[in-house]
């Protein structure tokens, strides 16, 4: 007979992680499943917290190799050591899961290793390592977040063509980094390697850049950017990237190929719900994938509900929080409320 809860979370991002513990505080018995070995989904291993990391430190960086000496501050010797960084950033990562950890234990929830799937009734097949496993619970929480999305002929290989994950971790400084995608993302990881020395060009398909910014302050930001050194390509359209040996090309319809020796793909995100049984357990998503939800977070199952990226809107660690307690208080207590219109968000760039 399966193990029975109150609340099945599945993903441990911070929507998951966070409803999964406001969820014990408020007396439910719950588990968070969660099939990556660290906690805090994309947000703390492969997103917001690495790339914090990263652009604070290529910040030091640069700034004591150019602007130290004007504040009389002489600095001589100074050396890039890449594989600290990448030490110093993998250690800010490890500390925060291992708090993570530490809260689920104190709040008393169970925290199952595996890859869950919906079977329906209230019943979640767990697939791990050890064999196949199956719970059930009362209700069902879905927050897997999402993953780096593509374009047609591109086809990120783990290596020289990489999505943010990549990114984080690159071996070396590109000498030439093409960035596609002028978002946030882009701009963000462009500016570290920029930092450590790397020439970076941006290709953008829209006539600007940072969509969904003021007009205004995007313009700016470009202009501060460029003179920063890197070089923008509006209205861009790629058509292809490949790779051979240390090499790579970006093809341009309408241009002539660029050559570089690392492309960022950054164009976006979509929602993961790759092997979830949401078609087994009828939850409907909409034509781009993301599962729609009423105003209580419910599904179209009963008893399922989602939150945070792979429900859409704003793709952002701390909204699917505030949604994670939202819907869990809305369970228990009938109350829970966020008000979309005053969502936070921030351009960790310089500016």
């Amino acid at each position: 007979m399966s193990e029975a809860f109150d609340l099945i979370v599945i993903g441990a991002g911070p929507g998951g992680y966070v409803a999964a513990i406001r969820a014990a505080q408020l007396g439910l018995k719950t588990a968070v499943i969660e099939r990556e070995p660290r906690l805090g989904g994309t947000c703390l291993r492969v997103g917001c917290i690495p790339s914090k990391a990263l652009l604070e430190s290529s910040e030091l960086y640069e700034k004591s190799a150019k602007h130290f000496a004007e504040r009389g501050l002489k600095v001589s010797g100074l050396e890039l050591d890449l594989p600290q960084m990448m030490k110093h950033k993998d250690g800010v990562v490890a500390t925060l899961d291992t708090g993570i950890q530490g809260l689920l234990k104190k709040n008393k929830v169970e925290r199952i290793f595996g890859h869950g799937r919906l079977l329906g009734n209230g019943n979640v097949e767990i697939q791990a390592a050890a064999g196949t496993t199956v719970i059930s619970g009362k209700r069902i929480l879905i927050a897997t977040g999402s993953v780096p999305s593509s374009l047609p002929g591109i086809q990120p290989d783990g290596d020289r063509i990489g999505t943010s994950t990549e990114a984080l971790a690159w071996p070396a400084v590109p000498q030439h980094l093409v960035v596609i995608g002028g978002g946030v993302i882009g701009l963000e990881l462009g500016t570290v390697w920029r930092r450590l020395g790397a020439r970076v060009t941006v290709l953008e398909y829209l006539p600007r850049i940072l969509p969904g910014i003021d007009e205004q302050v995007a313009a700016e930001a470009r202009r501060i950017f460029e003179k920063q050194g890197v070089v923008f390509r509006l209205g861009t359209k790629v058509t292809g990237v490949s790779s051979q040996g240390e090499l790579c090309t970006v093809s341009i319809d309408g241009a002539d190929p660029l050559t570089c020796d690392r492309v960022l793909v950054a164009v976006g995100r979509k929602p993961c719900t790759e092997n979830l049984g949401l078609e087994t357990a009828n939850v409907t998503t909409d034509r781009r994938g993301f599962i729609q939800v009423n105003s209580q977070y419910q599904t179209t199952a009963p008893g399922v509900f989602a939150i945070g990226d792979v429900i859409g809107g704003a793709m952002l660690a701390h909204k699917a929080e505030e949604e994670g307690i939202a819907c869990v208080e809305k369970m228990i207590t009938g109350h829970g409320h966020i008000n979309y219109a005053i969502i936070p968000a921030v351009v960790y760039t310089e500016p």
